[in-house]
């Protein structure tokens, strides 16, 4: 079904240098991210000159595991690591709806895309981020607000 349009798209990608020499060939990669968590802060809406607006928020994802070789499950054998998220959403539709409903303290689902970039501070010094660009959010309930 698809075979013919990927296969051209394909063809415009590859480049020949020459008949003897090696060509170029395209491999498929994937950069997808999959983060299930709660808002840390209420969105922000941002729109440097020039550019279109971009809604940026924190996720908090939890991993947790246990400690030590007991099978039995037990308080002191619990640890957990917060890990925080930069959620970045360009995407104009999705971008709104994630400003006007995301809020701190919400139970999401984004997947997106890993960015790695570079910025310079308010003191003139180079900085890297790691952004996770959304094109998908899913609001799922909030069981703990729910029981009230």
């Amino acid at each position: 079904m698809f075979r013919r349009p990927v296969l051209q798209v394909l063809h415009q990608c590859v480049r020949r240098e020459s008949e003897t020499a090696s060509s170029l060939v395209l491999e498929r990669s994937l950069n997808r991210v999959q983060l299930l968590g709660r808002v840390g802060q209420d969105p922000v809406m941002r729109q440097v000159e020039g550019k279109n607006p971009v809604t940026i928020f924190s996720l908090a994802t939890n991993e947790m595991w246990r400690s030590g070789e007991s099978e039995v499950y037990q308080m002191g054998d619990v640890s957990q690591k917060t890990t925080w998220h930069r959620i970045s959403v360009f995407r104009p539709g999705l971008r709104d709806v994630a400003y006007q409903y995301v809020k701190k303290g919400s139970r999401i689902f984004v997947e997106g895309k890993v960015d790695y970039g570079e910025y310079t501070d308010k003191n003139n010094v180079r900085r890297q981020a790691t952004t996770i660009i959304a094109d998908n959010i899913i609001f799922l309930s909030d069981q703990t607000k729910e029981k009230s």
